[in-house]
């Protein structure tokens, strides 16, 4: 009787990794999924903190009974599935159904099917990994939760046999949200007021533009403001200096164009000013 168990999803991985493994070891495969959401029930415990409620299919009734047996008999269980979010779950779900024990149980991961890398596999096990077993979940609650109530909807509204996805349903509300502000929009005409000082100080005529910090709703407004301002009297308050900026197009080693942003003070000190 092998002491070690593998379980992998894949029944054509089996026979060659037991080849890899040695006398000592029996690989045999889950098969996919060993458990899931029941198929016509929603299966999810909402005022339990979302609890999913799960069975084993009756067409993996029997695969279940097959590895409860063999990994009785093993002194160490390797659960060797996939190393991906489904992956961790099958390990996972396969730990809990078949009641292992955490001592005598090894999470191992491979990315090819050769005798070193099942071997080097073997030398490295870890746990199972709950985060991604989490997020394997929460994608899957999610699924049912959009799916059960949505799906309905579109049978109604469009045709039988349709369903609903968790992200499509999501996107496709902000899309519709979206259009529904754009066309809901109503557009007001406002009015700016502009204006150019000019002043002549030694020989030398200087510009300086200035906007109203309002906008005006109406034209009437605009009009009214601008006779106030004819005889009104304008002063410089506090000035802001703000650093001039040169730019510099040369050709980098690749033969590409570099843009290179140079301050005021780089040009003085440089000498290129």
């Amino acid at each position: 009787m092998a002491k070690n168990l593998v379980i992998v999803e894949s029944p054509a991985k089996a026979k060659t990794i037991e080849k890899f493994l040695g006398n000592d070891f029996k690989v045999m495969s889950s098969y996919g999924h060993i458990r899931d959401l029941k198929k016509k029930d929603f299966s999810i415990d909402i005022d339990n903190n979302f609890e999913p409620i799960y069975e084993i299919p009756t067409d993996k009734k029997k695969v279940v009974t097959e590895l409860k047996a063999a990994a009785k008999n093993a002194e160490t269980v390797w659960l060797a599935s996939d190393e991906d979010r489904e992956g961790e779950a099958i390990s996972w779900h396969l730990y809990d159904v078949l009641d292992l024990k955490n001592k005598d149980t090894k999470r191992i991961v491979f990315h090819e099917i050769t005798k070193s890398a099942i071997q080097e596999a073997v030398k490295n096990p870890r746990e199972i990994n709950r985060y991604l077993v989490d997020a394997q979940q929460a994608r899957r609650v999610l699924d049912r939760i959009v799916g059960f109530e949505l799906s309905p909807v579109l049978w109604r509204k469009i045709k039988p046999a349709l369903s609903a996805g968790r992200v499509q349903s999501v996107a496709v509300r902000l899309i519709v949200e979206r259009e529904r502000e754009i066309q809901n929009f109503k557009t007001e005409a406002s009015y700016r007021v502009v204006a150019l000082f000019v002043k002549e100080e030694n020989g030398q005529q200087y510009e300086i533009k200035a906007e109203y910090n309002k906008r005006l709703k109406t034209k009437e407004e605009a009009l009214t403001l601008l006779e106030k301002l004819k005889t009104s009297v304008f002063s410089v308050g506090d000035v802001t200096t703000i650093p001039e900026t040169w730019f510099l197009r040369g050709a980098d080693d690749d033969g590409g164009t570099t843009l290179v942003r140079i301050g005021k003070d780089n040009l003085y000190e440089d000498g290129l000013r």
